[in-house]
């Protein structure tokens, strides 16, 4: 099949975007102009490529056209800027890569990152700030380019690298760990209340049920920031898994029990794309990795 580059374009807008007349204003062309291109690629496809809910989301096989749209972009603004005999000076030369991070890793080790992509001015780095476990999906639809995740399993059309360890350790403020820890710590942990980053954070009760050896339902605070989890967890509002790397350091945190510790592995997966400006982003990712204490076990 041939897919038209303009076709490619305003689908992967009209995904972003969420409407056609929002998909419209992005590409400055007409919502009429729009349908057209994307009704032309659903009749070459033979089949929908667009759910037309509010907002619009991408098929099954809209996922494989999405994909396929992202990668024709970089790969045709990189040959833009190459071609040009300059380095990517102006906004359509800049190659955009999407990637993956979750808020722990973009709080500690990931921050480096940016100090090694500092002064790339043909790249725009877009991080999506996602639990781990939702990177493979967003990696298959196209979304992202590259992901951290906790899956090794390599997504299809991408490759594989091992980060290293991330620990996370049961932890509080030396008061609530005296209150509720001192006597009993195992009733601690079924009566404590605990801090979750959201609720998709099983952290916490997974321990709970490990150490306990059932379910308890003890109150549950919710924090969706990386930092203001450790504050709250700092303040005595909670209990919580917090990232060795995250550890004040200062005695406002101590540590539940010396074996109440997660650890979680974290991969690097990438489009297998020869892309120089994923190249880079993927290389700084490395390179930080290696050089962080705060992962442990770095393979690379």
């Amino acid at each position: 099949m041939d897919f038209p580059a303009e076709q490619l374009r305003a689908f992967a807008a009209v995904i972003d975007a969420g409407t056609f007349d929002a998909a419209a204003v992005r590409l400055h062309v007409t919502p009429s102009a729009v349908s057209q291109r994307i009704k032309a690629l659903e009749a070459q496809v033979g089949t929908v490529v667009v759910r037309r809910s509010k907002p619009v989301v991408p098929t099954a096989a809209g996922m494989v056209l999405l994909r396929l749209a992202r990668q024709v972009d970089l790969l045709a603004a990189e040959a833009e800027a190459e071609l040009s005999g300059r380095a990517a000076g102006g906004r359509g030369h800049r190659a955009v890569v999407p990637v993956v991070v979750n808020a722990d890793s973009l709080a500690t080790w990931f921050s480096s990152v940016f100090e090694d992509l500092a002064g790339d001015d043909g790249l725009e780095i877009e991080i999506l700030r996602e639990d781990e476990s939702a990177s493979a999906e967003l990696l298959r639809t196209g979304r992202a380019m590259a992901a951290v995740t906790t899956d090794g399993r390599a997504v299809q059309g991408c490759t594989t690298r091992a980060l290293g360890t991330q620990r996370y350790v049961a932890m509080a403020s030396p008061a609530f760990a005296h209150r509720w820890f001192a006597d009993d710590p195992i009733s601690g942990l079924v009566l404590a209340p605990m801090v979750n980053f959201d609720r998709a954070d099983h952290m916490q009760r997974s321990l709970i049920r490990e150490v306990v050896g059932c379910r308890a339902t003890p109150p549950a605070h919710h924090v969706p920031d990386s930092a203001q989890f450790v504050r709250a967890v700092a303040a005595g509002l909670g209990w919580g898994m917090v990232p060795i790397a995250q550890n004040p350091g200062n005695g406002a945190l101590v540590a539940l029990d010396a074996g109440w510790t997660r650890d979680v592995r974290l991969y690097w997966q990438r489009w297998k794309l020869d892309s120089p400006a994923l190249a880079r982003v993927s290389a700084a990712v490395l390179n930080a990795a290696w050089k962080c204490g705060s992962l442990e076990d770095v393979d690379l």
